[in-house]
């Protein structure tokens, strides 16, 4: 045998090795979760009602200002969905002093840009700067904020942008199982909309805009939060200065749904489509519920990470589907859990027999230490990785202060999420996750799985 060929006969040995030397390895044992500190902030009220948290935070020279106001899609008419996101955009389209270029020109001179969204219940707008330019750009987002031009010249443009994405969004199967969901979950409520409608876009006007602004717009429902290196003297002189002004406007309304749980098969029909689309689950406690901490560990657990059970189970074992997540969707005092997975769909029975089975299974067994400690692991360092930047720590805040929460809650966050106790996941999961109680919503070829999916009709039908 030539030198060559022991050469290669070794390393093919010792490649082959390699594997079983692997397996033999024990990770090492990860530390202790690291606690997540809520850095020192300052929290006031100018007179006109207007709320502002400071918050030092961080070391590189830049600031991010976020102000969030208490008007979202639950505040538009019901014969106007799709008129609070045309209102939003419009406020894109500069003030009564700044054209919209003179808005992104200034920003970007900052070294930022300025954003505005709308969400369910509140709209957002922000902006990130070198921390140089902090109060210009407390006063550039109180000019967005407080003097929009709201311009109609731009209304006809914005209504198409509005209309194709409506196309898109009907089309793309996870969209449509949403909207059949949500609908079941909250049928009388805003919270079940997730399209606008083509007869709301098409009939909004400018005076209807500038109502729903002048409606919900003003300091009584702002909080303004700012994050990161600034002078904080001369932040409040500046916000004082571009906000004391701002008319106080009406207080936030509420409106809390009493989301009834109901087992529902919906199927969506999409002839020749190559994989189903389920979105199953039920209402759970909101936000401002004792129960949310230990509902989120056991949504890990269940189908909330890659790690989860459900996700072992019909992704790694049985390969049904690529990407299963289950999650605790929130808005004002208001949730509820689904699971969500797109499944070849000659295993879409399948699927939603090993989702129910998983449930079940948590429901009569306790998880063991070691599972439950992974998960409680894992979700404290997520925690602690996610909050690290002025914008999470922001989104943070104001998440404790929409849901009425208490500084203690993003304190004691980690240090509860490891407390939760096995016998707390099962009491969890037969409480709140119950499959008899579920609606389900299968979005695919009727041809091929109405006969899967028969097992899972409600009792009776």
């Amino acid at each position: 045998m030539n030198t060559a060929r022991i050469v290669s006969l070794f390393v093919l040995v010792g490649l082959t090795a390699i594997p079983a030397l692997a397996q033999k390895q024990t990770p090492p044992t990860g530390g202790p979760p690291k606690p997540f500190t809520v850095p020192a902030h300052e929290s006031f009220t100018l007179p006109n009602g207007l709320k502002v948290t400071l918050v030092p935070y961080g070391n590189l020279p830049k600031v991010t200002l976020t102000l969030m106001v208490r008007a979202g899609t639950v505040n538009e008419p019901k014969d106007r969905l799709g008129l609070a996101k045309l209102a939003t955009n419009l406020m894109k389209e500069g003030t009564t002093s700044r054209s919209a270029k003179q808005v992104a020109e200034e920003a970007a001179n900052m070294g930022g840009t300025l954003d505005v969204w709308i969400e369910a219940d509140q709209t957002g707008i922000s902006i990130g700067v070198l921390s140089e330019f902090g109060p210009r750009a407390a006063e550039l987002l109180a000019d967005v904020a407080e003097h929009p031009l709201l311009p109609e010249s731009e209304l006809p443009r914005l209504k198409n942008d509005a209309l194709r994405q409506l196309a898109v969004d009907e089309s793309v199967p996870q969209k449509i199982a949403e909207k059949r969901f949500r609908k079941i979950l909250y049928p009388d409520h805003p919270y079940g909309v997730v399209f606008p409608t083509k007869e709301g876009i098409d009939k909004t006007s400018i005076a209807e805009i500038k109502k729903f602004y002048t409606d919900n717009f003003g300091a009584a429902r702002a909080h303004l939060y700012v994050a990161g290196r600034f002078a904080a003297e001369e932040m409040k002189k500046a916000i004082g200065k571009s906000s004391g002004s701002w008319a106080s406007g009406s207080v936030p309304s509420t409106n809390v749904p009493d989301a009834k749980s109901q087992h529902v098969l919906d199927l969506c029909d999409r002839p020749g489509a190559p994989q189903s689309t389920l979105l199953l689950g039920l209402p759970v406690p909101g936000p401002n519920s004792p129960d949310t901490i230990p509902l989120e560990v056991t949504n890990a657990l269940l189908g909330g990470s890659f790690g989860s059970r459900i996700t072992s189970n019909i992704r790694e074992q049985k390969g049904y589907t690529y990407s299963p997540r289950s999650q605790v969707s929130t808005r004002y005092h208001d949730a509820y859990w689904a699971e969500a997975a797109d499944v070849t769909t000659q295993f879409t029975g399948a699927s939603l027999k090993e989702i129910l089975g998983e449930i079940t299974r948590l429901q009569n067994e306790a998880p063991d230490e070691t599972e439950l400690k992974g998960v409680e692991t894992y979700l404290s360092g997520l925690f602690v990785i996610r909050n690290s930047s002025r914008g999470a720590l922001i989104q943070q805040l104001n998440f404790v202060d929409l849901q009425g929460l208490s500084d203690e809650y993003l304190k004691q966050w980690v240090q509860n999420v490891n407390s939760v106790t096995p016998e707390q996941v099962q009491g969890m999961t037969k409480k709140y996750i119950r499959p008899n109680d579920m609606a389900i919503v299968v979005v695919g070829d009727k041809a091929k799985i109405a006969e899967q999916i028969v097992p899972f009709q409600p009792t009776g039908k």
